[in-house]
């Protein structure tokens, strides 16, 4: 029983000192917005440069046989 009572008192007080403790960092929400993002930006300027170095590949004659 003695063991019981220990554990629920362990128990207990780290709760307390988890529910004390404002401060626990950042939400992962605003992190997981930042980084969609980051990514939609990056798939942007990679389809920007690919269609400019399509285009500038394309300008480029063929070579005469």
């Amino acid at each position: 029983m003695h063991l019981f009572a220990y554990l629920h008192a362990a128990l207990s007080t780290r709760l307390a000192e988890l529910r004390r403790d404002g401060e626990r960092g950042d939400s992962p929400v605003p992190t997981a917005v930042i980084i969609f993002g980051l990514v939609a930006a990056a798939v942007i300027v990679t389809g920007i440069v690919a269609t400019k170095a399509q285009g500038w590949m394309d300008a480029i004659p063929d070579p005469a046989p």
